[in-house]
């Protein structure tokens, strides 16, 4: 079984922690981002997701992070965890990401 609350890596160095998943599969925690595009120093930003409790325990889930602390950008992960053959738990994610963008004009570039 996937078991989601602990500490996570990604490839960039960005870490996220999830406190607990509670048992209707919904966490919440903590996104330590690597990579930024704003000027503004980085900090700790809070997540909340949902999470699919399946048997098999190769869940799929989705959280939304919420950058307020330094950028007027919000993302959402989806993805499934994956058991490997040595025990190992691999997480492999999507994301968009919305900016915040001065007119309705600008929209076509708010999301990555």
């Amino acid at each position: 079984k996937c078991d989601l609350a602990g500490w996570w890596e990604n490839d960039l160095g960005s870490k996220m922690h999830v406190l607990k998943v509670n048992d209707d599969g919904t966490f919440s925690g903590e996104y330590y981002t690597a990579v930024s595009c704003t000027q503004n120093p980085i900090q700790p930003s809070p997540l909340f997701g949902s999470q699919h409790l399946d048997e098999d325990g190769q869940c799929t889930f989705g959280f939304t992070v919420n950058w307020k602390k330094f950028s007027d950008s919000t993302a959402v992960f989806v993805g499934q965890c994956f058991n490997e053959d040595n025990g190992k738990e691999v997480l492999k994610t999507s994301w968009l990401l919305r900016e915040k963008v001065d007119s309705k004009s600008d929209d076509w570039k708010a999301t990555r």
